[in-house]
């Protein structure tokens, strides 16, 4: 995959899944396999055998990935597509509905 338009620490919004509609911190992000772990969004229910770690076992909630096309940066409150502009000879997002930098 190209240049992420979406990064860690940025809040995003569900647009299409089981998931749709919800918001969240990215936790981080895949660029390899296209992926992103977004906070309290697509949880899970795994079950963990007795480790040294976790001496009881049971069932653990974990957030599962999500597709990076099925999110959508929030901005300002509001969800926006992510674009890129050069100033000052650095590369910088934009958000497209505003035209304001991100970062």
């Amino acid at each position: 995959m190209s240049m992420m338009k979406i990064k860690k620490g940025d809040n995003v919004k569900v647009i299409a899944g089981a998931s749709n509609g919800k918001e969240g911190k990215v936790i981080s992000v895949d660029p390899k396999k296209g992926k992103v772990i977004v906070e309290g969004v697509n949880v899970v229910s795994k079950h963990s055998k007795p480790s040294a770690a976790n001496p009881n076992g049971g069932i653990i909630q974990k957030e599962a990935p999500i597709d990076i096309s099925n999110v959508m940066l929030v901005y300002k409150g509001k969800a926006t597509r992510v674009g890129f502009k050069v100033e000052d000879g650095k590369k910088v997002r934009v958000a497209k509905a505003t035209g304001e930098v991100i970062d």
